[in-house]
């Protein structure tokens, strides 16, 4: 039976198991009208009764099929998803009425299916309401160990350290003159950078079958909380788990969490001789205080072990891919280090401040390839939310295409084009991508409440990677590729992917 006939047939059966619902439902509630019925909803596509919108949404990334709707509808627009209502906020002034202007009303979260196996919402930081003391706890816990600028200042010499290991890794493949996956070897080079940072161990040699493994369970866990489900579109149907989502999730969650209990484990029987003053240290101290759960130490560390990997490198790989269409581009930057760093081989993170170009770089690469291009759905904790004049009742979705916003015409002259420059000077003053300036038109890390908190550390290791890549090496695409031959289509997940993963050749400048 082909996919699509199949599909079908899921709906008809996630239809019938609704209106039956609804059937009984209306039988047994009273009737009532809600003041909220009768407010301003958004303009959107008409649904198909009981399915939705989400026929609107295929054949294409979501992300983008969203922006196309926007541009009928407008940048706030209502749609159903499922049995679920939805609003998505396509520009800036929509992002800053939820995230800033409402973001008491809106900073819950929107649990997909796959994101309840084995309770783990009931402790991540990605998935608790933040209204939780829980949560409050991790958050401040990472603001003041991992983040801070003394945290920083900590672990700096830790990642230095690493990005020179991946530098001399990729020296060794140079020699051969041949085409390297960029991406992979990033990734493989981040994991051990990020697994150094929370827990003083490296995880994989960089080229070994342990970094491939862990990295194809990093992006299937990733890629099952963030495909379209059944069980999230029609919640009557999630007992049955239809797509194996949850299950597979399940299974994922528990390779993770033995994988984290081994180092946690260690950590532990070693007792205070084995203390290495790094951030699972602070969270075991925790744990000695009845603070943290052993269980919650797990999760939260596979929360930003998963999450760190995967956004810093697929943005590594997003700014070489363009730096190799955009030759002059690539020139301009390299000549940039040239100056700054002179005849130093390896630049440390003291030299970023003397790379405006390539942090305008960085910050163009992020805007044209947000590693998230949807932020992860917030859900309305109340009534008396508006969002573009348009009322948000209490359960409702909340979508912010974050893709759209930074590729809006009203903000952004020629939106689809790399241009760094534009980056230059007074709006790129803020090392940390959290400039007050850009007015919710750049935010590449989300804002309010649910911003991501580890920016402060990202932006450092980007810069870091890139800076010591271009200025090890000259890259060059492989023999027959031209420039205009890179292919920056993206598809969607959590990380926005390339279609077709980079490769180029890095020649040594130092030998």
């Amino acid at each position: 039976m082909e996919a699509s006939t199949t599909l079908w047939l899921l709906y008809i059966l996630a239809a019938s198991c609704v209106l039956y619902k609804v059937f009984v439902s209306s039988k047994n509630s009273p009737k009532t009208c809600s003041s909220n019925a009768r407010a301003r909803r958004p303009p959107g596509p008409a649904p198909i009764p009981l399915l939705g919108n989400i026929f609107h949404l295929q054949g294409e990334e979501p992300h983008h099929a969203l922006a196309r709707l926007a541009g009928v509808y407008g940048p706030v627009m209502s749609l159903k998803l499922g049995t679920a209502a939805a609003i998505v906020a396509s520009s800036a002034a929509g992002a800053r009425d939820v995230l800033q202007k409402h973001d008491h009303l809106l900073a819950a979260r929107s649990i997909t299916d796959a994101g309840r196996a084995l309770g783990n919402h009931e402790r991540s930081i990605i998935w608790l309401p933040c209204t939780s003391p829980l949560w409050k706890r991790l958050r401040a816990v990472c603001a003041s160990h991992l983040f801070s600028a003394r945290g920083l200042d900590a672990t700096r010499a830790v990642r230095e350290r690493k990005v020179r290991e991946l530098v001399r890794c990729l020296g060794r493949v140079a020699h051969a003159g041949e085409a390297v996956d960029v991406g992979r070897v990033v990734f493989s080079g981040v994991l051990n950078l990020v697994s150094n940072v929370l827990f003083s161990e490296d995880v994989a040699d960089v080229s070994s079958d342990r970094a491939q493994e862990l990295e194809t369970l990093i992006k299937g866990m990733v890629e099952e909380v963030t495909k379209p489900n059944l069980s999230d579109l029609f919640p009557v149907l999630s007992a049955l788990d239809l797509q194996g989502r949850r299950r597979r999730t399940a299974g994922r969650l528990r390779r993770f969490s033995d994988f984290f209990d081994r180092i946690i484990g260690r950590r532990m029987e070693t007792g205070r001789g084995g203390r290495k003053d790094d951030f699972l240290d602070v969270l075991l101290q925790l744990h000695s205080e009845d603070q943290l759960s052993l269980q919650t130490i797990n999760s939260f560390l596979s929360d930003l072990f998963v999450s760190g990997a995967e956004t810093n490198s697929i943005t590594v790989e997003w700014t070489m891919a363009e730096l190799l269409r955009q030759p002059a581009v690539m020139s301009k930057v390299r000549a940039e280090l040239r100056e700054a760093l002179g005849s130093k081989q390896h630049p440390d993170e003291s030299d970023i401040g003397s790379l405006p170009y390539l942090r305008a770089v960085v910050m163009e690469t992020m805007r044209l390839h947000p590693a998230s291009p949807l932020l992860m759905p917030h859900e309305a904790m109340a009534n008396g939310a508006e969002v573009g004049g348009f009322a948000v009742p209490k359960g409702t979705k909340v979508i912010v295409n974050l893709w759209a916003i930074m590729r809006d015409p009203a903000s952004w002259p020629r939106p689809d084009e790399f241009v760094p420059e534009r980056f230059l000077g007074a709006a790129a003053t803020d090392v940390d991508f959290r400039s007050k300036d850009h007015r919710l038109g750049f935010m590449p890390f989300g804002a309010g409440r649910r911003a991501c908190p580890g920016t402060p550390m990202a932006t450092r290791v980007v810069t870091l990677i890139l800076a010591s890549l271009l200025h090890a090496f000259e890259w060059r695409l492989p023999k027959g590729m031209q420039p205009s031959d890179v292919d920056v289509r993206d598809r969607f997940g959590t990380s926005l992917k390339m279609v077709t993963p980079l490769k180029a050749v890095p020649v040594p400048v130092f030998r």
